[in-house]
């Protein structure tokens, strides 16, 4: 599981039509392929859940797609008022400090049952109450250290996801108990976003939360194409998805590492405190961003005979395991 961490955006790379998109030719050439075909094309990036974030809508009024990015950004910062650990005033941050929370967000209240749904269908390998392992862990690599097995035995008796009591008008936790939706929120967060895009009329799209999203088709006419960074040297793809719609989460052991060989990073076994050691990175592609993100995570942990299980269980979902070596 994923507690607070920073993203690295150069682990992610996306590929677009058929030529791809890369710099300011790379957009004026998108741009010029959209009006060849009477469609307007805007795009807009910003920083959300500790990364950076980019829309990109395709319509035939210009007026209309820069409203629906408007639309997309009020939907994501709602995501990170609800349930963002970057954000001190969020609502999942006021949770954690409080122990209780009476009439929570809505968008807190979807996380957190789909988290709790997940967590009993995975015997619990994946687990939304990690959180109190990420200072033990994070603490001893800021000293140069592993963290002492007491420290992380000590963190566990914290974990579990029946320490969460989730009512339609009141979420509780158990005394020491830490919630993180880190594995959850940016999926979900695409998913909000390209609904937004849909309610303006948008039928191409193309969303990265830090995950990804995909409608219609490229403005050139071509299906869209989502590159794979390598886990290993994030200047070249691992792997195409084309055609590419719907919705992708990729979950690695890049992203926050603990020690230097990525033995141990900020993805968590909830069993035993430590990281799992089967996958360097795991693709999911499903029909919504929250099942891609939270199955992705899921996998990590499960190994790849319990992940594909996971997965096959679901209707629309594949996954891609990339191992260590």
């Amino acid at each position: 599981m994923s507690p607070h961490w920073p993203r690295d955006p150069a682990r992610r790379r996306i590929v677009v039509g058929a030529a791809g998109l890369a710099g300011a030719a790379g957009l004026a050439a998108f741009r010029a392929s959209a009006a060849a075909r009477g469609l307007a094309l805007r795009t807009r990036a910003g920083l959300a859940f500790g990364t950076t974030v980019a829309l990109t809508a395709a319509g035939p009024d210009a007026t209309v797609a820069e409203a629906a990015l408007t639309d997309g950004f009020a939907a994501l910062r709602a995501v990170e008022q609800a349930a963002s650990l970057f954000r001190p005033d969020s609502a999942l941050a006021r949770l954690n400090r409080d122990g209780v929370l009476t009439a929570p967000d809505p968008h807190l209240v979807a996380l957190l049952r789909f988290a709790l749904a997940l967590a009993a269908e995975t015997g619990g390998a994946f687990d939304p109450t990690v959180q109190s392992l990420w200072p033990v862990w994070a603490g001893a690599a800021a000293r140069g250290t592993r963290p002492d097995d007491r420290a992380v035995e000590a963190a566990l008796r914290q974990v579990g996801w029946h320490r969460v009591g989730l009512e339609p008008d009141r979420i509780t936790l158990e005394p020491g108990t830490a919630l993180t939706l880190n594995a959850l929120i940016q999926g979900y967060a695409a998913d909000r976003v390209m609904a937004a895009l849909r309610a303006r009329g948008i039928g191409d799209a193309f969303v990265d939360t830090g995950e990804f999203g995909a409608a219609g088709a490229h403005p050139d006419g071509t299906p869209w194409r989502l590159g794979l960074a390598d886990p290993r040297d994030p200047a070249a793809l691992a792997a195409v998805i084309a055609p590419f719609t719907g919705f992708a989460a990729t979950s690695g052991d890049y992203n926050m590492s603990f020690s230097d060989d990525r033995a141990d990073h900020h993805i968590f076994d909830p069993a035993s405190g430590h990281s799992p050691r089967f996958f360097s990175s795991v693709t999911v592609t499903a029909p919504t961003g929250l099942l891609a993100d939270g199955l992705s995570t899921a996998c990590m942990v499960l190994g790849r005979e319990g992940g594909m299980r996971l997965v096959g269980a679901h209707a629309g979902c594949a996954v891609r395991f990339t191992d260590k070596t």
